[in-house]
Parts: structure tokens; sequence; C-alpha cells
């Protein structure tokens, strides 16, 4: 495998890019918008620049990684050559699965398919393909540089070669792969998402503040961020789709989205893409009174 291209040039995509061309794997970058590929570029050099302050890599290693890397604004182009092709768009539903369909058609038949989803049926997006035991999931950890899990995600139709390749793989970028099957959010956001909508509604229902219910979670948990302030690194907006497919999938009421998650994300308010969440990003980060905004 010498050729790997990356759907997506935000958070995730960047940093899938940034593992696989540090590992010495050609990558081809792709997404349609020039700004967001030129930002990309930006933040890979800025995270390689940081490791090497830290002597993690030398200068050599990382005018390779950065040589290692292209980018692409055709989906076509970017894949003419890709091995496998690790779709990281955002969590949506229809995107991945329209994304899929042209992946299927662009890319050599023996391409293998993976998504970075973090919930959506791996089975649901390889019947958009006619090789469905060639698609995968493979969900990284933000940020991904740095986090040694990928939950590996094997469809119904995914083969064992396939699995067994990508295990494989996973463990030449030095990375641990977890097999999980292929159930709404999976094994990590199944647990994860219903914890941070129970913080939501905790501070819903008044029983806490902000700061203090991280701060419980912090020092009565050892949870190394609160959740919060987690669900504002992981973005408001994808913890509301994986709440929602959750919901959806399971048919069951404790994964319904809380209606402050709901209300939030309607407000443009994110967390930390978009300066604002449960916490001010414009600033020293304070928190939020949330419920005020709402009132």
């Amino acid at each position: 495998m010498k050729n790997i291209a990356v759907i997506g040039a935000g958070t995730m995509g960047n940093g899938i890019t940034h593992t696989f061309a540090q590992a010495g794997f050609k990558v081809q970058l792709i997404d349609l918008n020039e700004t967001a590929l030129t930002k990309a570029i930006a933040t890979i050099t800025k995270n390689l620049d940081r490791l090497v302050a830290k002597d993690k890599i030398d200068e050599t290693k990382k005018t390779e990684t950065l040589a290692n890397i292209s980018t692409f604004t055709s989906i076509t182009e970017g894949v003419e050559y890709a091995s496998l092709v690790v779709e990281a768009a955002t969590e949506n539903v229809d995107l991945k699965l329209k994304i899929f369909k042209q992946l299927d058609q662009a890319c050599p038949e023996d391409t293998i398919l993976a998504t970075n989803t973090s919930s959506i049926s791996i089975t649901q997006i390889a019947a958009q393909t006619s090789r469905p035991d060639r698609v995968i999931g493979m969900h990284f950890m933000n940020p991904v540089p740095i986090m040694k899990l990928v939950e590996i995600i094997t469809g119904y139709s995914t083969s064992k070669e396939v699995e067994e390749f990508i295990i494989n793989l996973t463990t030449k970028i030095e990375k641990t792969p977890v097999i999980v099957n292929d159930y709404p959010g999976f094994v990590a956001n199944r647990i994860l998402m219903p914890m941070i909508n129970e913080a939501i509604e905790t501070l819903f229902t008044g029983v806490a503040g902000v700061k203090e219910i991280d701060t419980i979670m912090k020092l009565g948990m050892s949870h190394p961020m609160g959740p919060l302030e987690l669900a504002d690194f992981i973005g408001l907006d994808v913890c509301l789709s994986i709440m929602e497919v959750m919901h959806e999938g399971f048919k069951n009421p404790k994964y319904a989205p809380n209606p402050l998650l709901v209300n939030m994300v309607r407000a443009g308010k994110y967390g930390v893409k978009s300066g604002e969440g449960f916490y001010d990003y414009s600033k020293e980060r304070k928190a939020v009174t949330v419920a005020a905004q709402f009132s």
C-alpha cells in the first residue's frame, strides 16, 4: 500500500493525513474547499513544529512528512491511485452516503473504502457501493496524532481479509486497533455521548453549573477533561448528530438529545470551533451561563 486518500480537510481529516504521512505513506488530502486545504496544511505544519520543539521528531522528518502530502479539490483526481480511502467528512448520513457512491465509481476496483464515522452504520454506508466486502469503519480519536485508539468496525459484508489488513495497517501507524460490531454509536460513543448528554441534562435542570459539573467529573472520577469541556472540544453539532443517530437507531428515549444541546446548536454555539459553547474561547476561558442564553 503506497497511496492513501483522505476525504475532508477538517480536524479529523488533517489529523489522519498527518498520521499516515508521518508514518511514511503518500497521502492525497481531498476537500472541495481550497481554503480548507490550505488551513489543514497550516495546521499539520504547526503540529509538526510542536513535535520538533519537543524533540519528538527532527526537521528532516518534518520535511519528509509534508512532502508526503498532496492536496486535491476533486475526488476523482485524488483517489485515482488510492489503495485505501479514509472518509472523514462531516457526521451527516446523507453526505456520507453520497460520498461513498462517488468513491465506488471513482476508485480502482481493489481500493478499500474506510469511513471515520463515529456512529453511522457501516453496513448502510457499504450498501451504497458495489464492493460492500471492501468497506470498513476506522474511527480515529481526536487529536489523531496523539490518541492511540482506532475503533475498527466491520459491516455485515466486510471481508475477513479487509478486516485483518486494516488491523495490520493500524499497528503500522502506531495505533491500537480494537474491533467492534456495527451498531449505532459503536462502543466509544454509545458510552460517551449519553454521559455528555446527562451532564447537559444536569446543567439544564439546574443541579449545578458548568465548572462545577466538570470539576466533579475530573476530580471525582479521574477524567482528564470534564464532559461539558469535552463536548465543546468534540463540537456540540457533532454530539447532537451522534445522539440523533443513536436515538433513531435504537428507538429508545434514553438517547434523545437534551433540548439545551439542540438549542445551542441551532444558535451556532458549537464549542471550540465557533468560539463559544459551554465555555467562551474568545478570550481567557470562562464558564458560560448557558441557561440564561435561552431563558
